[in-house]
């Protein structure tokens, strides 16, 4: 199994943690989802893979200590950390009120802050290195309007990444980031409605919208063995969403 059928390779079962909500990566290995509903975690178990789901408040830094604590009691390890903490509300930008602004940092920054630390901890006691990968997104490049805080946030988590990354060289923990552009999600649905999702990824340089599976494919291999020489890095997977205004060539 290799690139060419999705797979990557794994040398040994390894453990990982998902933080937040996430979809459509396809692991070998034991997860341990911070899963908002059972939903999840039956989705993960059809594909054949051992699974748990804890529940924890990531907004505060107790709840983060909880989630990795039963993951680590629970799996005896973590190798791997998938990190998508994301809150977020459309507002502008003068009327957008303070305490959505700090809470958006918080629940999107400071908690990929809290996991990843007291995850790391945990990889640098065990040793043998470990996996570190942050769910960005294509606005901390892009300023999109009505979401000023979750840029903003997302933009100082991309920092934070290469930070960590220098941090953790002599640990040997990969620590990077992925940049997905407009995924194809329900929540997407209920902002803009499928009529207009429809219209516009007509319009964009894929002619279609990201998909889940699309972001855990990239997610599958900055977790496997095959990015092992590949830290500090932001891999951005948008289908080209960024130069959208580019016109594009028509095929002869």
């Amino acid at each position: 199994m290799g690139p060419g059928d999705g797979s990557w390779t794994w040398n040994r079962q390894r453990v990982a943690l998902q933080f937040g909500p996430g979809r459509g990566a396809t692991w070998s290995s034991t997860i341990v989802p911070a899963a908002r509903t059972c939903q999840h975690v039956e989705e993960i178990e059809a594909m054949g893979r051992q699974c748990v789901g804890i529940e924890a408040d990531v907004f505060e830094r107790d709840g983060c200590e909880q989630l990795v604590s039963s993951a680590v009691d629970g799996a005896g390890q973590l190798d791997i950390l998938v990190s998508n903490p994301a809150y977020s509300e459309r507002c502008s930008f003068l009327e957008y009120p303070p305490e959505l602004f700090e809470q958006t940092l918080r629940g999107t920054l400071l908690a990929g802050f809290h996991i990843s630390q007291l995850t790391a901890r945990h990889m640098v006691e065990r040793g043998g290195g470990g996996k570190i990968v942050f769910i960005s997104s294509v606005q901390a490049y892009l300023p999109i309007s009505h979401c000023v805080a979750y840029g903003a946030a997302k933009n100082g988590l991309n920092h934070m990444m290469r930070t960590i990354a220098v941090e953790l060289f002599n640990h040997r923990i990969n620590v990077n980031a992925i940049e997905p552009g407009w995924i194809d999600t329900p929540g997407e649905h209920e902002t803009f409605g499928a009529e207009r999702i429809e219209a516009e990824a007509a319009g964009l340089p894929w002619g279609r919208l990201g998909t889940p599976e699309d972001i855990g494919k990239a997610a599958a291999f900055l977790c496997s063995d095959e990015s092992d020489y590949v830290t500090g890095t932001i891999l951005r997977v948008d289908g080209g969403f960024v130069y959208r205004e580019c016109r594009r060539p028509e095929v002869e």
